[in-house]
């Protein structure tokens, strides 16, 4: 599937099973076999600590879904389905932070953590994404260290070309050629003979993998009709055909 922690594995399985409607999945035998996912101590330990934490529910014997609280933990990771199901509050979040090299364990840290929240390169040391993420920000870096180098604002966008912007911070035009490009590999997966779960494993794989570089810029910066939007609903018409 291409993600290794058994977590975000969990997560991330669900809604691409579910949808952002956040329906229920049966954890049957081909669930396990397309998400790569034994039902060892490990994993049954996983899913008690994250049914504990509020992120998933189990309304029945292997039956789950994602709650709230677990779609907004995940969209930390995979920040394009936020705004599928939220609208954009037209506020800009920029996030600032220059940590000296003697401290690079700590610079590092906290660039994987803030990985997944849509955050683009806009100038040295200045960060930009339209995602909601300062509360996440506070409680990551609230008394640690990295606290004293750290600066972080919201903003309106009143002069300029938004386009322009959008493509220098996120470099739109290299995520469109990408989509394409993944476009062409479920063709070639899905015209080969062969068993159907092994196909929508594939097709799963290829798809977290772009997922993984998309930042979830909002339908206001970058159409309804987007490549992104499309290839989600592409997606959805494949796992129809494959789980029939």
């Amino acid at each position: 599937m291409g993600i290794k922690e058994r977590r975000t594995k969990i997560l991330s399985a669900l809604i691409l099973l579910s949808d952002v409607k956040l329906g229920q999945v049966n954890f049957d035998d081909r669930f396990r076999k397309v998400f790569d996912l034994s039902f060892n101590e490990k994993t049954r330990g996983t899913i008690s600590a994250i049914i504990k934490e509020g992120l998933i529910e189990k309304p029945s014997d292997n039956i789950y879904q994602l709650t709230e609280k677990g779609f907004y933990s995940l969209c930390l990771k995979f920040p394009f389905f936020r705004f599928l199901r939220d609208s954009w509050d037209h506020k800009w979040r920029v996030l600032s932070y220059e940590i000296p090299e003697k401290k690079r364990e700590i610079r590092d840290r906290l660039r994987r953590e803030v990985s997944g929240w849509g955050l683009g390169p806009w100038h040295r040391s200045f960060w930009l994404t339209p995602h909601p993420i300062i509360e996440n920000l506070r409680e990551l870096v609230f008394q640690k260290e990295e606290e004293q180098y750290i600066q972080a604002f919201e903003s309106d966008h009143l002069v300029g070309n938004r386009d322009i912007l959008i493509e220098k911070v996120w470099q739109k035009t290299l995520l469109d050629k990408k989509y394409r490009g993944i476009f062409k590999t479920w063709h070639d997966i899905l015209s080969k003979d062969g068993d159907k779960l092994e196909k929508f494993r594939n097709v799963v794989t290829e798809y977290v993998e772009i997922l993984k570089l998309d930042p979830g810029l909002p339908p206001e910066l970058l159409g309804t009709n987007w490549i992104g939007f499309e290839a989600f609903n592409i997606f959805k018409e494949i796992r129809s055909i494959l789980l029939s």
